[in-house]
């Protein structure tokens, strides 16, 4: 697992409140292109809100839900102004996507928030990286290969994220973080490491926003 954690920016950057500014039910309703945006992918259910909450320190925030499919936008949180040592901290947006793989819900709609994320994955040029958040209980999907797949021709630089890492037994975290690694390590857009996290517990948590500061920062 990859150590970013003397990266000074990233827990003053999320120790500042954040808002939630606005959500994109389509691509014409983004917002101008600005500051640089971290986005967080991943199938319905792995816990992406839950995830934004914890790092920001702000329950509630992110709206979260036990029934997936819930989010249907693009959901973007900014820091809430600057204050003291925060001042030369860079701006950025955090971006909470629509999560993928949920059959249940009516085809149309799920092709519709398909669309949407795919496009903007693709044609976002303040997206500094994606975070795809893979469940630890489950590993990684063919829905993740396929976002993946998409993430390598887009060239779109993209982080592994293992979610509910306190779900499984602490013995076999190494061994899963290894073998999610290999996975990974031929994607030409894959960025090198996997980071293992806990929503629940705070598991990960300043290794994450250490690694989204080093992001923003072009690292």
């Amino acid at each position: 697992m990859q150590d970013n954690t003397d990266t000074p920016a990233g827990p003053a950057i999320f120790s500042r409140p954040w808002v939630f500014i606005r959500g994109v039910p389509a691509m014409k309703f983004l917002p101008p292109e600005g500051p640089p945006e971290i986005a967080f992918a991943g199938r319905s259910n792995v816990g992406k809100s839950s995830l934004i909450n914890a790092l920001i320190g702000r329950k509630g925030l992110a709206r979260t839900s036990n029934t997936p499919g819930r989010t249907q936008e693009l959901n973007y949180f900014v820091p809430d102004g600057h204050s003291g040592e925060g001042d030369d901290l860079p701006p950025m947006a955090l971006v909470d996507m629509p999560g993928y793989g949920y059959a249940q819900a009516p085809k149309a709609q799920v092709d519709a928030w398909t669309k949407l994320v795919f496009d903007y994955l693709k044609g976002r040029v303040t997206l500094k990286r994606v975070y795809l958040l893979v469940d630890a209980r489950h590993g990684i999907k063919k829905n993740d290969e396929e976002v993946m797949d998409l993430l390598d021709r887009a060239a779109v630089s993209y982080q592994v994220v293992l979610t509910k890492a306190d779900k499984i037994k602490a013995a076999g975290l190494p061994r899963l973080i290894a073998e999610t690694a290999e996975k990974v390590r031929r994607r030409p857009a894959a960025y090198p490491g996997i980071l293992a996290t806990s929503s629940e517990k705070g598991a990960g948590l300043d290794e994450l926003r250490a690694a989204i500061a080093l992001a923003v920062s072009g690292g």
